[in-house]
């Protein structure tokens, strides 16, 4: 007796799919993931509107009804907000006479933090998913479908349908069982253990630094980090990606598992950096500051992260995209994945043949960052 065949639907946005169910596909690990995070994307119109990024989860529903299956995906009519770059394939595509947007994101906007792209409440169903996504870019006549940012796990998945693999670089800090920041300053060579200590004191030279979380975070905070988070987005990509209201919203929906660490002088605020915290792992997100201080912002996106981590017994910090200046300040490099649908052959084609040498000229620069490491060496 054959089984019947698996249906999927495109659901209004994550908001229209009650958190609960969510959560029994997301699980509760990766705090991107939660409905309360991609629920805020959107209540604040950060994703949605004229933002290029449409909601669109797809959902293999169980016998029971439920969801067992989501793929967080959005229509998107640019490239912005993704942090693995794809101007190229877009202009090549536009070149022969193709339109490549709108495209499909399997992602969390603006968001380049491995983790899974099949959220999955029954695992058998992730082959039946990654078909529904490839059958939503057939039938929409979308030109691609790009999973971005996929945790290790799930690469071998995407790859086993026939999806193209690429690998991208990031820099991490893992915690080898050290009791405090000084213990991992022991790993380190004397020069570099010298040159963080000097650039610790510079940076908080008459400036006190608070650690903030949940309910200790005021809407006088939120107001100063939005000031500096408006500063870095207007210096880095012209217009910054969230919306003001977002903040507050996964304030509350996310309670300790934001952190908010402040750099102040005389009481104000002048600097912060944004974090979310995994089961895990420690998220550092968003940074910024109204005062030019040397080497505050490794203070706090890097050196205060740490000792985040420490202190709650994390196994890593995820510090962002990009970044070579992080391996002085003791993290190293990490690959990433990504996967990618083209339906077109020939194109496919022209991508794989890209990928190939792109893989090539990727492992070779990873051999070489991890050379570069500030730990004493064996």
């Amino acid at each position: 007796m054959t089984s019947p065949p698996i249906t999927a639907r495109i659901a209004d946005g994550v908001s229209s799919i009650p958190a609960a169910q969510w959560q029994a596909c997301a699980g509760t690990g990766d705090p991107f993931l939660s409905h309360g995070f991609l629920a805020a994307l959107e209540a604040s119109k950060s994703v949605g509107g004229r933002s290029g990024w449409q909601a669109l989860p797809i959902v293999v529903d169980g016998d029971d009804g439920a969801p067992a299956a989501i793929a967080p995906a959005y229509a998107k009519a640019h490239s912005q907000g993704e942090y693995v770059f794809d101007h190229g394939w877009a202009d090549a595509w536009e070149r022969a006479g193709g339109s490549y947007y709108p495209k499909l994101q399997i992602a969390v906007p603006f968001t380049p933090v491995p983790g899974s792209r099949l959220l999955l409440r029954d695992p058998a169903l992730a082959p039946a998913l990654i078909a529904a996504i490839e059958a939503v870019t057939v039938q929409s006549e979308l030109s691609s479908a790009h999973a971005t940012f996929v945790a290790p796990n799930q690469i071998a998945l995407f790859e086993a349908a026939g999806w193209l693999i690429r690998q991208g670089t990031q820099y991490h800090w893992t915690n080898d069982g050290y009791q405090d920041f000084d213990g991992f300053l022991a790993a380190l060579s004397s020069r570099k253990r010298k040159a963080i200590r000097k650039e610790r004191a510079a940076a908080v030279e008459g400036l006190a630094i608070r650690h903030l979380a949940g309910p200790d975070i005021t809407a006088r905070h939120w107001d100063a980090f939005w000031a500096f988070y408006q500063d870095t987005g207007a210096r880095k990509w012209g217009r910054p990606y969230l919306e003001r209201s977002f903040f507050p919203l996964i304030g509350e929906a996310l309670g300790d598992r934001v952190l908010l660490i402040l750099a102040e002088r005389d009481g104000v605020p002048i600097a912060g950096a944004l974090n979310l915290i995994g089961d895990d792992a420690l998220y550092g997100r968003y940074w910024g500051c109204c005062e030019d201080v040397p080497f505050l912002h490794f203070e706090l996106c890097y050196y205060q992260a740490i000792d985040a981590a420490i202190a709650r017994g994390l196994q890593r910090v995820e510090a962002g995209a990009q970044g070579e200046h992080k391996l002085a300040r003791g993290y190293s490099p990490i690959a990433t994945w990504s996967a990618h649908y083209i339906p077109d052959a020939n194109f496919r084609r022209a991508i794989a043949d890209f990928l190939v040498r792109e893989r090539a000229a990727v492992a070779q620069e990873q051999e070489f960052l991890c050379e570069l490491t500030p730990f004493r060496k064996a």
